[in-house]
């Protein structure tokens, strides 16, 4: 830290201590200025004089209450000037008693608003200046009652231009502390979005996966004594199932890795185009599955790819739980427009989980629906089983093999 620098931290620290500093150099200024008179009115040779006891009392007053300047400017210009009147009509020759008025005033031109200084300023130059000019013991146009009415000025303008730096400089800093509580804000937001959409891709794999090693476990433990060979077959479903949830959630944790930790995922999130896949995890575990497509030849941004393939796998999950073991199912895949419409329904007889329940799966599809600013419509079919539909707007889908202009 330089050396200005650890002085301005002291000032701020010991204002008061600072004040006394300043107050006795002005007092030793003054002082040394009233030992030195011009030897003739109208040439530059000076001479040394023995300055009024009055003098030296009214200097060393308006020293003093310089001392006090930040608790209580107004008062100390006051009682400055009033000293400064009273030297100027008795003073002859004159001390330099103004010097604490000049002080007092830059204080006061520092501290407050431009209309306040204007109107402080006007008012100690008029009646300094026509104080001297009027009662004092010189000609009204004698220099020293013009250098009173220059150094009021100087004294006011410099105060006033101290001001407006530190307004413009709190300002600037304001501004930069402002934009960093937004760019803190703002990834805060950023990290809660990433924190929701990686527990709802694990909430979707998780309960897809389990709820078909359940069913596939419940199938082997049913059938091991009888039929062996479908035991078998259940639990060769429950090993492929459980290492594709492994796969996938090691792909998803695999998201909240730094950059160069190594052994980062590469696989692609899944898709429409593993639908035919996914639907047959579910055939293998017992569930009856129709699957009407209408989308071929288009392509989808990878986040409506990514919602609408989590949509239809937490929507058969739904139906394998709570629909019953003689449910079925139907998938519809239909690009109406801008928009594409997935549908999921089931004749199950079993009540689904609801978005007020303890289930997270509606919320969560509900979740990637408002995400991407389309609509969700949930609710049980007349007669019977359950709907899901879900409409999600599509940008920049072109068809496959046409050039996109």
């Amino acid at each position: 830290m330089s050396t200005l620098a650890r002085a301005r931290c002291q000032a701020k620290a010991h204002p008061l201590a600072m004040d006394a500093v300043l107050a006795t150099a002005v007092l030793v200024c003054m002082v040394a200025g009233s030992f030195v008179e011009p030897r003739h009115r109208d040439s530059v040779s000076w001479a040394l004089r023995t300055p009024d006891p009055l003098s030296l009392l009214l200097m060393t007053l308006g020293a003093a209450a310089l001392v006090f300047r930040r608790r209580a400017p107004m008062t100390v210009l006051a009682l400055t000037g009033a000293l400064s009147v009273i030297e100027s009509v008795t003073g002859d020759p004159r001390a330099p008693v103004a010097m604490s008025a000049v002080i007092a005033l830059y204080t006061v031109a520092s501290t407050t608003d431009r209309p306040t200084t204007w109107r402080v300023g006007l008012l100690t130059m008029t009646v300094l200046t026509g104080a001297a000019m009027a009662a004092g013991p010189l000609p009204w146009y004698a220099q020293e009652n013009l250098g009173i009415f220059a150094w009021t000025g100087i004294g006011a303008t410099a105060g006033d231009a101290v001001r407006s730096r530190r307004a413009f400089v709190q300002a600037i800093r304001e501004r930069a502390e402002k934009a960093e509580r937004t760019r803190e804000e703002e990834a805060r937001r950023r990290v809660a979005e990433e924190r929701l959409r990686i527990a709802r891709d694990l909430h979707d794999v998780v309960a897809h996966h389990i709820a078909l090693v359940n069913v596939q476990a419940g199938v082997a433990a049913h059938v091991m004594d009888k039929r062996p060979d479908q035991a078998k077959e259940a639990l060769a479903h429950v090993r492929e199932a459980s290492r594709s949830a492994l796969n996938e959630l090691r792909a998803t944790v695999g998201l909240l890795r730094q950059s160069g930790d190594p052994e980062a995922p590469t696989e692609p999130a899944p898709g429409l185009d593993r639908l035919d896949e996914l639907t047959g995890t579910f055939r293998s575990a017992g569930l009856h599955i129709e699957v009407a497509r209408a989308d071929q030849g288009s392509s989808l941004p990878a986040a409506v790819d990514l919602a609408a393939y989590r949509i239809i796998q937490e929507a058969l999950t739904n139906v394998q739980k709570h629909a019953g073991p003689q449910a079925k199912a139907e998938v519809s895949v239909v690009c109406v427009g801008p928009n594409i419409e997935i549908t999921v329904l089931d004749d199950g007889s079993g009540e689904h989980e609801t978005q007020d329940g303890g289930g997270h799966g509606l919320l969560g599809m509900r979740e990637r629906v408002t995400a991407l600013r389309g609509t969700l419509t949930t609710g049980p079919r007349y007669g019977g089983g359950f709907r899901v539909h879900a409409i999600l707007p599509v940008k920049n889908r072109t068809p496959t093999g046409e050039d996109p202009a």
